[in-house]
């Protein structure tokens, strides 16, 4: 047999149980040991090694940010990666550090300011907001890495990034700086989404469309004598009608032919003249087939203006206004714009049909959640076709491959159809863009270890957030220079991140990464990372989307509160299957920690039975049931080391769960009650040896199964693991390997088979007949298999069945069909029922069945409900009909046996 202990396992004959409590808390053990393993410094990365690399860089979670469902889930996922790395003899990095969440934060301390000091951002002067939203992140930005330390992240914190730290800054400048001087950075006049209440442009990425109940307004253009010439157009944003320049219809419209060409004259402004324009955009069946243009205000029409040469006169200022439109309407907001003009057309007899309310899609700021306004604005973008070429081969040449491979469409669909990226916001907290100007109009992009000219003035904005997280997995490890830890662990080894995430980030990091090691003299390897592990979405147990307005949120400290880290982890690891969204709820995290508890009390009972983890004896020297429990220890581990290594999680714990609740605890941990001798019982040297044997099994069995948790349950694991073995600790030990070569032992695991069904039918058996759990019952077990008669101390004692006493007479018989015979079972229950009491049960059984039966049997006897009722329905109904009558059926027969 082989060998299973390393370094950190010293040989025991025995183990303390009272080293252990009485019961899991997992309060009382996880901050002191989560604590314990960062003083010994067990997560910091060492470059020097020479063990193989692992690297991982945690997706940076806002400052602003605390822990939520997603987070812990992604943290899970990575944490148990990281741990079963180190098992396994690799040295590994897991790089921390947050996001300075431009806009989230300054909104977070404008917000603050205006409460405590009723002040705005623009009562400070630039450098004074700053300090101010500084010292906010010092004060109140480590929230989530308290929450990290408390579900057991195993990450280097002496390696902590924060993308405004100082390296990262001058990471941002140098990869800005190589992009314009290529021409890949350009300013333009650009239509972009435009948050009023922010004041800022936001990506295309940032918005969240939604279904809203506004209005359709139909207004009439030019003559309102019908003999003269005239166009009736729609819209749901009647203010926008200020910018109008033109009016589109399509080429072959009969309609329309003799008025393309000439112009109608706008209602309010004086002089502007609205060019009937003819363009195949429109569609001649949607409504009267004509089209207002307000290039400088929808995305369509700026196309379309960019196409025809018109003009675009921008009506809203930054904060959604009204202005410079020359107009009445200057100064007002855009809703109230949107009613006040609508009345006016009105009185101009313009107006020409009203619909509300109109269910329509309108784009929200994810970040302010008020409507967007496209808007023609001056703006940095990134010419992205070179990039987004570079990030699209990486994974068609298999350089970066995708987890699971169906969400390779997703991403191609993404970067090679991607539009030039704006990454200007006009914000004061953030990466400043680095471009300066000079007195005579003069522009000079400043790299880091330059000076800007005497006399140039700065740009006002700064990068959007996700330019400097696009850099996160090369620049945390000190890119630009050529550092030890870019030699030693990038390309990282796998990123980890939930499906959704995967244009607002993942594509940004692929194509900087694969840019930047484009360049001449890169420290870096062909992409950021080699895998990536996209899992879904943390729903809710009837799979909505948790929201603040649904209520249905779940905070992940409040389940470490109640049922500890552990339960947390195991719950989401345990559903995480790749792309697949995860339901979960309270019922799901007590199941974890009641397994959580049922592996503690398990190893306990084995310390107090003296398991211990050593060498294994010869296999001839174990029973049937110790070579069946390590041949499917063996098998368990085989597949568990195959799916974690395709990131099959659920797959892996669920296989782990079954296996140590069903196998080895309800199975296995009862047959060792029966083989180790009990103290003060007289056995004899056979009885002995295999009560060792036994306990040495165990022992190595719980061993391997607490190794094979730890990285997904590490607190209860190491608690558990420590005193078992006296080794050091488990986030140092040795990874399981193959705890035997031999082949599986086939005529055990049939022996074992035959025993659980033998007792099974006979807990059933017993259960029908109403015999109490505690109550023995005298039974003779007729052997038709010599073989099996080997397990009958193990049948006997967990079906608690005696031994008859001479002139045994069955009560009671049943026959069991095992894999080699029907074993006959005589019982004698007579005396172990009560039968008044069982009676009473058992119509109270008989009620509920019937009561069921005319249930159904009403539906089923509804013409209506069969006709309207899917077929799935009916169908269930059916089956729960017929297992109403069967139940009865039992119960009628069991009540008759009594009496």
């Amino acid at each position: 047999m082989a060998r299973v202990t390393d370094k950190n396992t010293p040989n025991h004959s025995t183990s303390r149980a009272d080293a252990l409590p009485k019961s899991w808390d997992p309060k009382a053990v996880e901050a002191a040991l989560y604590q314990q393993w960062l003083d010994r410094g067990y997560f910091t990365a060492d470059v020097t090694s020479e063990k193989p690399p692992f690297s991982i860089v945690l997706p940076p979670p806002n400052v602003t940010g605390q822990l939520h469902m997603g987070h812990a889930l992604d943290h899970t996922l990575m944490d148990a990666l990281a741990r079963r790395k180190r098992m396994q003899g690799f040295e590994v990095l897991w790089l921390p550090g947050m996001d300075h969440a431009g806009i989230a934060t300054q909104t977070k301390v404008e917000a603050m300011l205006k409460k405590t000091e009723g002040k705005d951002r623009y009562d400070y002067d630039r450098d004074e907001f700053v300090a101010k939203v500084w010292e906010w992140k010092n004060e109140y930005g480590g929230k989530i890495g308290e929450q990290m330390r408390a579900i057991g992240d195993s990450v280097d914190w002496s390696r902590e990034r924060f993308t405004l730290d100082e390296g990262l800054s001058r990471a941002v400048q140098t990869i800005f700086k190589e992009l314009f001087d290529r021409g890949m950075i350009y300013r333009a006049h650009r239509l972009v989404n435009w948050s009023p209440v922010l004041e800022t442009a936001v990506s295309d990425i940032e918005v969240v469309y939604k279904d809203v109940e506004g209005e359709l307004v139909s207004i009439r253009y030019g003559s309102l004598d019908d003999n003269e010439p005239h166009v009736v157009v729609a819209t749901t944003r009647v203010e926008t009608m200020l910018g109008d320049v033109a009016v589109a219809v399509h080429p072959d419209d009969p309609r329309y032919t003799d008025l393309v060409g000439t112009s109608l004259p706008h209602p309010f402004i004086p002089g502007r003249e609205l060019i009937i324009v003819a363009d195949d955009y429109v569609d001649p069946e949607f409504g009267t087939g004509a089209v207002k243009i307000t290039p400088a205000h929808d995305p369509n029409d700026y196309a379309l203006g960019l196409r025809h040469n018109l003009d675009m006169p921008t009506i809203l200022d930054t904060t959604g206004r009204i202005a410079d439109t020359g107009t009445q309407f200057d100064g007002m907001d855009r809703f109230e714009a949107r009613v006040k003009i609508r009345e006016a057309l009105a009185e101009q007899g313009r107006i020409v049909a009203e619909k509300r309310p109109y269910l329509h899609s309108v784009g929200h700021s994810e970040r302010s959640g008020e409507p967007v306004e496209p808007r023609l604005s001056e703006q940095w973008f990134v010419k992205v076709d070179e990039l987004a070429r570079l990030a699209g081969d990486a994974v068609r040449n298999g350089d970066t491959t995708i987890h699971p491979a169906s969400q390779n469409p997703r991403y191609f669909e993404w970067v090679d159809d991607m539009h030039d990226w704006t990454i200007s916001r006009q914000l004061w907290w953030g990466h400043r863009i680095p471009i300066w100007y000079g007195p005579d109009g003069d522009v000079v992009c400043v790299g880091p270890d330059e000076q800007a000219p005497e006399g140039y003035v700065q740009d006002p904005d700064v990068l959007d957030t996700w330019f400097s997280s696009a850099l996160w997995p090369f620049s945390t490890m000190g890119w630009p220079d050529a550092t030890p830890e870019l030699s030693r662990f990038y390309p990282t080894s796998v990123l980890v991140t939930g499906y959704d995430i995967l244009f607002f980030w993942v594509a940004r990091m692929m194509m900087f990464g694969t840019f930047a090691a484009s360049l001449p003299g890169s420290p870096l390897g062909k992409v950021p990372f080699t895998d990536l592990y996209l899992h879904g979405l943390v729903r809710d147990e009837k799979g909505r989307k948790m929201s603040k307005s649904l209520g249905n949120g779940i905070d992940p400290m409040d389940w470490v509160e109640q049922y500890g880290a552990d339960a947390l982890r195991f719950t989401l690891a345990r559903g995480a299957n790749p792309g697949v969204d995860l339901p979960v709820g309270d019922d799901s995290a007590q199941s974890s920690r009641n397994f959580a508890t049922k592996l503690f009390n398990a190893t306990r009972f084995a310390l107090m039975n003296g398991a211990t983890v050593g060498e294994l004896p010869d296999r001839a020297e174990l029973t049937d049931a110790d070579r069946w429990i390590l041949d499917r220890l063996e098998a368990v581990r085989a597949e568990v080391d195959d799916l974690l290594d395709r990131y099959q999680f659920a797959k892996a714990y669920e296989l782990l769960y079954q296996f140590t609740w069903g196998e080895l605890c309800d199975w296995y941990v009862e047959i060792a009650k029966v083989q180790i001798p009990r103290d003060g019982e007289s056995a004899s040297p056979e009885e002995q040896r295999r009560g060792e044997n036994t306990q040495l099994v165990l022992g190595n069995t719980l061993d391997m199964v607490l190794r094979l948790l730890h990285p997904v349950m590490p607190f209860v694991t190491e608690t558990l693991w420590t005193v078992l073995t006296g080794g050091e600790s488990l986030v140092i030990a040795s990874w399981p390997t193959a705890i035997t070569d031999a082949p599986a032992d086939e005529t055990a695991a049939r022996r074992m088979a035959d025993v659980e069904k033998l007792v099974t039918e006979l807990r059933r058996f017993r259960s029908d007949q109403g015999v109490k759990p505690s109550q023995k019952v005298p039974a003779r077990l007729r052997f038709a298999d010599a073989d099996l008669e080997q397990q009958e101390s193990i049948v006997r004692a967990l079906a608690r069945v005696e031994e008859p006493a001479e002139g045994f007479e069955a009560s009671a018989s049943i026959e069991v069909r095992l894999s080699q015979a029907t074993l006959l079972v005589e019982l004698d229950t007579s005396g172990t029922v009560d039968v008044a009491a069982e009676r009473k049960r058992l119509d109270k059984e008989l009620a509920a069945a019937t009561k069921e039966l005319e249930g159904t049997e009403k539906k089923l006897g509804n013409a209506a409900f069969l006709d309207k009722a899917p077929a799935a329905v009916v169908e269930k109904i059916r089956q729960r009909h017929q297992v109403a009558e069967e139940e009865i059926a039992r119960v009628t027969a069991r009540l008759k046996e009594l009496g």
